[in-house]
């Protein structure tokens, strides 16, 4: 029957396949993040904001970007750790620190895990960076942001301490503990933000909301420009991805075919020969009915038999088989070795 490619070698394909369509579908996502960022209206935190949005339909832009500084509207957030430090975001994180054994590399791998976040935050809005405008941007839902711009304010890790006992049992249970990490990180008043969003004009209040089209919000200390090479570096990498993998995809596949191209080509000789054979049983049965083949020699079942072997008097073969016979010469019938030859002559 035809042979199939292997279960390996079908598993392979299928993986390379699905990881390389995987792989194309981030890397459409990741350019569609892109273009929307280039294509993203850029408006400015000036006195002339207002008339924009009064102008634009439904007194939106559905995705816009503003830069500005940060200014409390109320209430400030103190830092826990560090004097006079005031924020409108603020995150705790206490993150634990361990080695875990593997069981397959026989190594020590670290393993890091949050055992605890919290998160606090208080309204804020973007003002222009030169005082004196008038002119503020409420930021809402400021969490939401796929790009949070919060500063590390506060850091310090907190070793275990352990006695010999928790040694050995740290060895049994394949666990060891190394500290917890303590961090504290702030989105301070006064920090410049680039923020990407919908822009909105709420009765007085001017608005900076996610953005409705699946379109990423950010909230960013990068400028626009750094923000936007960012996302194209992300791109590109993804890309080269996705043509890696891409190829590999079509090398197994060339390899696949190739392999069942070579076996139909055997195959197809294959039949060719039992064919040519057939035919040629077909003459010499056709022809002389049956006394040809009966004559023909046994070696190359085309020319007609034409000696005699001595000593054990076999007529088998015809001259040009028996010469092509490996030295020393035997009967092709029965072993024996041919001592001399004699012509055969059919009347």
């Amino acid at each position: 029957g035809r042979r199939r490619p292997s279960a390996a070698q079908a598993v392979l394909l299928a993986a390379s396949t699905a990881i390389t369509a995987l792989l194309y579908s981030i890397y459409r996502q990741k350019a569609r993040v892109a273009r929307g960022l280039e294509g993203a209206r850029k408006v400015r935190l000036d006195g002339d904001l207002r008339a924009v949005l009064l102008e634009a339909p439904g007194r939106c832009v559905p995705y816009a970007v503003i830069e500005g500084v940060v200014r409390s509207v109320k209430d400030t957030l103190s830092s826990q750790f560090v004097e006079n430090c005031k924020g409108v975001v603020q995150r705790l994180t206490l993150q634990e620190h361990k080695m875990v054994w593997n069981r397959t590399t026989h190594l020590w791998n670290d393993y890091e895990k949050i055992i605890h976040q919290r998160t606090s935050t208080t309204p804020f809005d973007l003002v222009p960076a030169e005082d004196g405008a008038g002119v503020t941007v409420r930021v809402m839902k400021p969490l939401d942001a796929a790009e949070l711009g919060l500063e590390t304010v506060y850091e310090k890790f907190h070793p275990s301490v352990q006695s010999f006992t928790d040694v050995i049992s740290h060895y049994i249970s394949g666990e060891r503990p190394k500290g917890i990490q303590e961090t504290e990180q702030m989105l301070k008043v006064g920090t410049a933000l680039t923020g990407v969003g919908e822009l909105v004009l709420d009765n007085a209040t001017i608005k900076l909301q996610p953005p409705k089209q699946g379109m990423p919000y950010y909230l960013s200390s990068l400028d626009f420009e750094s923000l936007l090479q960012k996302q194209e570096s992300s791109v590109r990498f993804w890309k080269l991805l996705t043509v890696v993998f891409g190829f590999a995809t079509c090398a197994v596949l060339f390899f696949l075919l190739r392999k069942q191209y070579r076996h139909h080509r055997e195959r197809q000789h294959l039949r060719q020969m039992q064919e040519e054979f057939r035919q040629a049983q077909e003459r010499l049965t056709g022809t002389e009915g049956g006394e040809a083949l009966k004559n023909a020699c046994v070696v190359c079942l085309s020319s007609t038999k034409s000696c005699v072997f001595l000593e054990c008097g076999h007529v088998c073969s015809c001259h040009e088989c028996y010469q092509a016979l490996p030295t020393p010469k035997k009967c092709p019938i029965c072993r024996q070795g041919i001592t001399r030859v004699v012509p055969l002559y059919n009347s």
